[in-house]
């Protein structure tokens, strides 16, 4: 079973940093692949940041590459959202998703979801 766990988030002035984190409580981290997706009030989910099981191929959003980059570690169970120059329009709740279809950009093809955290970005 796959219990994700979102960490990190706060506020920050754009041009900051942050640091997501995404904890899985089972044992079969290793067999996922992974996903970052972020929702902003009154709009629709986006795709952010995808990584396949070994972490050597990683998929960004355009609005994303070159400022953020996702990454794992698959001994902690854990992935991470390393974000930087942030923007104001970066602002939103942040979730991290596993599933079987390595760098998927659509939430259906994600099984597994955590319960979000907020990122807000100060101009």
């Amino acid at each position: 079973q796959v219990q994700l766990v979102e960490s990190g988030g706060g506020l920050v002035q754009a041009g900051g940093s942050l640091r997501l984190s995404c904890a899985d409580s089972g044992r079969t981290f290793s067999n996922y692949a992974m996903g970052w997706f972020r929702q902003a009030p009154g709009n629709e989910r986006e795709f952010v940041a995808a990584i396949n099981w070994s972490g050597r191929s990683t998929y960004y959003a355009d609005s994303v590459k070159g400022r953020f980059t996702i990454s794992r570690d698959n001994a902690k169970n854990t992935q991470y959202l390393q974000m930087n120059s942030l923007k104001p329009e970066d602002t939103a709740v942040y979730y991290c998703a596993a599933g079987h279809y390595a760098l998927a950009t659509t939430g259906a093809m994600y099984a597994y979801w955590g319960q979000g955290t907020q990122v807000t970005v100060s101009s």
